[in-house]
């Protein structure tokens, strides 16, 4: 992957979740994926989410409590040999903005296996 093709994930990525399209996010993400966040652990109970239906039912749950949500990238690393990509991006909820990275590893069918997503402090 280049570092164009890198930003045209991620943009796309920001745009389905700006539009609040959850099916169009999960198509990022292969069936088995394994996703790890702060914010899963205080919707779902727990930090880390296995498979796709319940990443699905997360984010579902999540964005019912969600009022606005905006996405804005700022940088993407990407590491070939790892084969993961890192999305740094404020993210805007309900008013409330803070940095946050999302780093997603690729197989080799090119959809994400795994998630883990960072949390910085309130901007």
């Amino acid at each position: 992957m280049t570092r164009e093709q890198a930003l045209t994930i991620a943009t796309r990525w920001a745009d389905a979740w700006n539009e609040r399209d959850i099916e169009r996010v999960l198509g990022f993400f292969g069936d088995g994926i394994t996703f790890t966040s702060p914010t899963a652990l205080a919707v779902v109970g727990s930090a880390t989410v296995q498979g796709k239906d319940a990443l699905r039912a997360y984010w579902n749950l999540a964005m019912s409590r969600i009022e606005s949500l905006r996405f804005k990238v700022e940088r993407v690393l990407w590491d070939e040999a790892s084969r993961e990509l890192a999305i740094v991006y404020i993210a805007d909820i309900n008013g409330s903005a803070k940095r946050v990275s999302e780093n997603l590893a690729f197989g080799d069918d090119g959809l994400v296996v795994g998630a883990e997503v960072f949390h910085g402090a309130p901007e």
